[in-house]
């Protein structure tokens, strides 16, 4: 783990926040400390259920493009497989995870959220893959998870445009599972985690196994695929205007290579 994330046990549940203000931008360093304290959470005995939690105003608002702006595809390559590396643990550690959304839930942080079995979010939470904006795509797990949440159709749409959803439209469209009042995600993620976590472990872990299998399919040969796509974009002029767009605060002007 590191300084931005932080493990906590009790009663049986690990909460695990992401502390990078002011947005909580997800950096390499960020991806490291979560791949370590979800490993951690699910080896330890004392856990039984997991919720990922961002703080009181912000799950997470997406990659530190500060970091990324102008990198080519080799250099973008590690963080992008970090966050991936991350989000993968979450969909399979053998216990049951919530994420607690208030905020943003916006690019990685969004895929981060979509690693998890459920999703609780405040009333003003707000979700979506916005990196088609920025000239690119999801590159950890989004295109390859949403589709099997909200369905395909429902997913282009929202990759396609970028747009956000608020949590009553998430809702409905079953991109989270309950929608609670702004700054409650925590505390009913919690309660519903401590009655899983006092649950038949073992039984918990096969359905959430044999739930993964119904799905068919590759997953793992679509999320390398999604990578790869992911990191290609990075050595193109409209990926590099997106984010420099993004930065300077102005729409972008696109142009097709």
């Amino acid at each position: 783990m590191t300084g931005f994330v932080s493990l906590g046990v009790q009663d049986r549940v690990a909460t695990i926040r992401i502390d990078r203000p002011p947005a909580n931008a997800i950096s390499r360093e960020v991806s490291e400390g979560l791949k370590a304290a979800i490993a951690e959470a699910g080896e330890r005995e004392d856990v039984g259920a997991l919720v990922l939690w961002g703080g009181p105003r912000i799950f997470a608002a997406g990659a530190d493009l500060k970091a990324m702006a102008g990198a080519a595809p080799e250099r973008i390559r590690p963080d992008v497989t970090a966050l991936g590396q991350a989000c993968d643990l979450l969909e399979a550690v053998p216990k049951v995870t919530l994420a607690a959304i208030e905020g943003f839930a916006l690019g990685g942080g969004c895929e981060l959220a979509l690693a998890c079995d459920l999703r609780y979010a405040g009333a003003d939470a707000q979700l979506g893959q916005p990196e088609i904006r920025l000239g690119i795509i999801p590159g950890a797990g989004g295109t390859q998870r949403l589709p099997r949440i909200v369905g395909l159709g429902r997913a282009r749409e929202l990759v396609y445009s970028g747009r956000r959803v608020g949590a009553e439209e998430a809702l409905r469209i079953g991109l989270v599972d309950r929608v609670v009042p702004a700054g409650d995600a925590l505390e009913a993620a919690t309660v519903d985690a401590r009655r899983y976590a006092s649950g038949p472990g073992r039984a918990l872990a096969a359905a959430k196994a044999a739930l993964a299998a119904s799905v068919g399919g590759d997953p793992a040969a679509g999320l390398a695929r999604e990578r790869d796509l992911f990191c290609d974009l990075f050595a193109t002029e409209d990926a590099q205007e997106g984010i420099r767009a993004f930065l300077e605060k102005r729409e972008p002007r696109f142009r097709g290579r």
